[in-house]
């Protein structure tokens, strides 16, 4: 059986509104599932490749910051 799982995540949530999206989010943040970690993943490659490079760089320093605590 071949899946792309990347494709599939991004098919699963394809039209979804903002509100429904960040509802994948929470729940999967509040859930704290191992395997809802590549949906997380696939999300965030969609943001990153659809950011400026100012936006990219926020993104890193937010990520920076959110490391040292």
């Amino acid at each position: 059986m071949n899946l792309n799982l990347r494709h599939a995540i991004i098919e699963n949530v394809s039209g979804n509104t903002q509100d429904e999206l960040k509802g994948t989010i929470v729940d999967a943040i509040q859930n704290g599932e191992e395997k809802m970690l590549p949906g997380l993943g696939v999300l965030f490659e969609v943001i990153w490749q659809n950011a400026s490079p100012q936006d990219q760089q926020n993104m890193l320093n937010m990520l920076e910051d959110g490391l040292k605590r």
